[in-house]
């Protein structure tokens, strides 16, 4: 990928060292050093630290607000996104669901956090379209591969920590290092007080929380109907209401609504006042089917699971659900074990298998599972889903879980058509 950059003395930049020649500077990073050499035979026009780069793409004149958590980064990310639309602002938002601008879609989904060049292109491009933020979640690859080098943060907000990713880092106490690592600065930070893990620097940190002591305490909520809640922030108390639904939602919108309130200065009630507007992510606790009751979300985790079943717990629960190829093998049985104790049967399936064999990974997650009679095994995820809707009663919930709003499975490395949500639409259709 080659950006043109006007009134410099070279026309383009570029990470990749082919696409080098003498119009073209070579932007160095911790990624593609091992090619500086491929880049100077190519002919560069010169060789950029990545830091300096941030001057020609204008990133002073933004604010920049990251967010890095195991769960909730989409959530929070596209709220205060949306909060800061609401309230007259201009705003930018990159992420798992793709590249957005001033409730505009530019790009479609890509990783969570692009390469460092991708995400200063977005920001220019915010810049240049008169943005004031630019929201971006951060995942743990990206810190650990200093793939947000160079960028000044305006606030960094941690969400929570529990366990994911260990094919990449091992063990769960690297994973903890790195995502705290990136609360070590002196910068404004945001801070889920009831995450025991958090470690960070305390200068410049502000929190947020339900059980303990925070910044922004919720002193009351509802869970019914959705969500409802009255934040105390030192002398102001304040109530909102959401669309929202479960409790793990209340942690998202806190978030959101403090990160918000410090960014913008506005009362805390000016921005309370937006949150209603807020309708959720598509994929994320959505319901594509009221009668029956189907739900579809992104939960891929033991954690992730847990609070998405807990916050169904009230109904009788049957639970369509996978886990990737390729990835962490160790939370299988774990999630395997979640869903167990939350669930009145199991439907488990493909996820996304990649280059690992689907039975393989089944026989992983029901190493967890104690009672097997609960459980159906259908690798087939279109039948699997099939033969919860025919097993469903009354007021039964069916719950699939673990790609969202993916519209694709991925086999080896084919990406094939698949969405949770259009099954469940084709199915009903044809009962």
């Amino acid at each position: 990928m080659k950006i043109e950059l006007p009134e410099q003395e070279f026309k383009y930049i570029t990470e990749n060292s082919q696409d080098c020649d003498k119009e073209t500077a070579f932007v160095l990073t911790p990624q593609n050093e091992k090619y500086l050499q491929n880049a100077k035979e190519r002919g560069a026009h010169s060789i950029i630290n990545i830091k300096d780069v941030a001057k020609l793409f204008g990133i002073d004149k933004i604010k920049i607000v990251g967010i890095t958590g195991t769960n909730g980064k989409t959530t929070t990310a596209s709220a205060i996104y949306s909060f800061l639309l609401d309230l007259g602002y201009k705003a930018a938002m990159q992420g798992t669901r793709g590249f957005f601008m001033n409730d505009e879609m530019v790009e479609g989904k890509t990783l969570t956090t692009p390469s460092v060049l991708n995400t200063y292109k977005h920001i220019y491009q915010a810049v240049s379209a008169g943005c004031d933020f630019f929201i971006m979640e951060v995942s743990s690859h990206a810190i650990a591969q200093k793939r947000v080098e160079g960028l000044n943060f305006e606030l960094k907000i941690l969400t929570n920590i529990t366990q994911d990713h260990l094919d990449f880092h091992k063990t769960i106490g690297e994973y903890i290092a790195v995502k705290n690592s990136f609360f070590q600065d002196d910068g404004r930070k945001l801070i889920n007080k009831d995450e025991p893990k958090a470690a960070f620097n305390f200068k410049n940190t502000f929190t947020y929380g339900i059980e303990n002591p925070a910044t922004y305490r919720l002193i009351a909520y509802s869970l019914n109907n959705a969500s409802s809640g009255i934040i105390q922030h030192f002398k102001d108390v304040v109530p909102f209401t959401s669309s929202l639904h479960g409790f793990f939602n209340l942690y998202n919108l806190m978030a959101a609504i403090a990160a918000t309130h410090l960014l913008t200065g506005k009362k805390l009630e000016e921005v309370a006042n937006v949150v209603e507007g807020f309708a959720g992510v598509s994929g994320r606790m959505e319901q594509v089917s009221e009668v029956p009751n189907v739900i579809v979300d992104f939960a891929h985790t033991p954690d992730g699971i847990q609070q998405v079943l807990n916050a169904l717990k009230e109904k009788e629960l049957l639970v369509v659900f996978g886990a990737g190829g390729d990835r962490d093998r160790t939370k299988r049985p774990l999630m395997g074990r979640v869903a167990a104790s939350l669930a009145k049967k199991l439907y488990i399936t493909s996820d996304n298998p990649r280059n690992e064999d689907p039975q393989d990974i089944v026989n992983d997650i029901l190493e967890g599972i104690e009672d097997k009679a609960v459980v159906n095994v259908e690798l087939n995820r279109r039948k699997a889903i099939e033969m919860a809707l025919r097993d469903q009663r009354d007021d039964e919930v069916v719950v699939i879980l673990g790609k969202g709003d993916e519209s694709y499975q991925i086999i080896y490395d084919e990406k094939f058509p698949f969405d949770d949500r259009e099954v469940v639409r084709e199915l009903l259709k044809l009962k």
